[in-house]
């Protein structure tokens, strides 16, 4: 039987002894006083929001509570259509989250719920990479001359500079997601175009998963569901578990979340930036920018 675990025991327990490896620096004689970090952006304007398209959010139904999901086709086309066939033939209600670990991910998907299942689908091709072009709804974050990094539309993602897409066949720069808290992945096996029905959803961030793994969307609304899930490898019974998982646009209107999200492209979101470029420092990360989600 095929293992779809997002890794292997032991590739886990190596990157977790990682950060271990880091030398501490010695404090510095006299710490300099921090600058006051900036005020938050003044409250959004109506122009600040965006609609995400209802039939590119998920809606997650758990016995913790709800995790409303929106997925990106712009960065993994076929993965994303796989999980909405899915949803729609209601293969994923019931299914537990069988392997989850704290300050990493949750993992589920699975008919077998033990990570070695799949749906009756063929596998899904590799998506670790994405092509951007200057038709790409992506929003600049930060520069760093050769990379550039940024949003489309929920999902954090570093790119080549765009001033490179004319120089290429397809007119368009190569890309990857960035794996921040709440970035949905999709589980495989050893073979880089196994993955199927099974994903996680991230914990914490995790850079090491980037360019290894495909990322397809991220969580919106119900990060805090996401970790109380009841870690284990594998969870103890009894696990926790997706009641349901439904399209959005397939919901009755009378049942339907009314969902908006901060759009990157208006003036709000560059404020925040701003602000969490200054509050961070010489440590800021695309994962410490805020994309605040009104539910109703």
């Amino acid at each position: 039987m095929k293992l779809r675990y997002l890794l292997s025991a032991a590739a886990i327990a190596a990157l977790a002894v990682a950060p271990a490896l880091a030398q501490k620096k010695p404090a510095p004689a006299a710490a300099a006083a921090k600058p006051a970090a900036p005020a938050a952006p003044a409250k959004p304007t109506a122009a600040d929001w965006r609609t995400p398209n209802p039939d590119d959010v998920l809606v997650i139904d758990t016995n913790k509570g709800r995790i409303i999901l929106e997925m990106v086709p712009e960065v993994a086309p076929e993965f994303t259509e796989r999980v909405r066939d899915l949803a729609r033939e209601h293969f994923y209600d019931g299914q537990t989250f069988f392997r989850v670990i704290e300050d990493f991910m949750d993992q589920t998907g699975d008919p077998e719920n033990r990570g070695t299942g799949g749906s009756p689908q063929p596998d899904v091709k590799a998506e670790f990479q994405f092509r951007r072009s200057s038709e790409t709804p992506f929003v600049l974050a930060k520069d760093d001359v050769q990379v550039e990094t940024g949003f489309i539309k929920s999902l954090p993602v570093s790119t080549q500079p765009i001033m490179l897409a004319p120089m290429t066949k397809d007119g368009k720069v190569s890309g990857y997601a960035r794996y921040c808290p709440g970035v949905a992945g999709a589980a495989r096996g050893e073979e880089p175009n196994s993955a199927n029905s099974q994903f996680f959803l991230m914990r914490a961030a995790f850079p090491k998963l980037e360019r290894n793994y495909t990322a397809w969307g991220r969580v919106i609304s119900g990060q805090d569901v996401v970790t109380q899930i009841k870690t284990g490898e594998p969870v103890p019974e009894p696990q926790d578990k997706m009641l349901s998982v439904r399209v959005l646009s397939d919901m009755p209107e009378k049942d339907r979340p009314k969902i908006r999200v901060i759009d990157p492209a208006g003036k709000w979101f560059k404020a925040e930036i701003v602000r969490a470029q200054a509050a961070a420092g010489a440590n800021f990360t695309v994962c410490d920018i805020n994309v605040p989600v009104e539910v109703k």
